[in-house]
């Protein structure tokens, strides 16, 4: 299984540790394609020495390759929102991770999509398993 795993650059890194670790379990399930995304050394200036045009051409190229859509939605993110509504348009299952927060409540825009799948977490071991659990599904 291809996976593409997507999570802030630009729109933040507070979160890149937790990138980090949901991509080293994903790759029990397949080949992450964006495996940087989870660079802790990635820094919010994105990656340096590759051009915009670069990287949304490589990416949206692993958009069409992938078999599916991890996306942690955590933290806000254009680029986020721009890759999860590019693959729905090209029918790819969609998992959508989301801490949950006091201060903060997911966009209405991915909470009312039925092709949508949500998982609330409080914990990253809650994610995991409950992620594990959608991709047994898909198997």
């Amino acid at each position: 299984m291809k996976i593409y795993f997507a999570g802030s650059i630009r729109g933040g890194r507070n979160d890149a540790d937790t990138y980090h670790q949901i991509i080293k379990y994903l790759t029990k399930h397949g080949q992450v394609l964006t495996e940087h995304v989870g660079d802790k050394n990635l820094t919010q200036d994105g990656e340096v020495g590759k051009t915009e045009a670069f990287i949304y051409i490589r990416d949206m190229a692993w958009v069409k390759e992938a078999d599916i859509i991890v996306a942690e939605v955590s933290a806000p993110s254009l680029g986020v929102g721009y890759e999860i509504g590019k693959a729905e348009d090209m029918g790819k299952k969609i998992l959508c991770l989301y801490r949950n927060q006091v201060d903060r409540k997911l966009s209405t825009m991915l909470v009312g999509n039925d092709n949508i799948k949500i998982i609330y977490y409080d914990t990253l071991e809650e994610a995991l398993k409950q992620l594990d659990e959608f991709l047994a599904k898909l198997k």
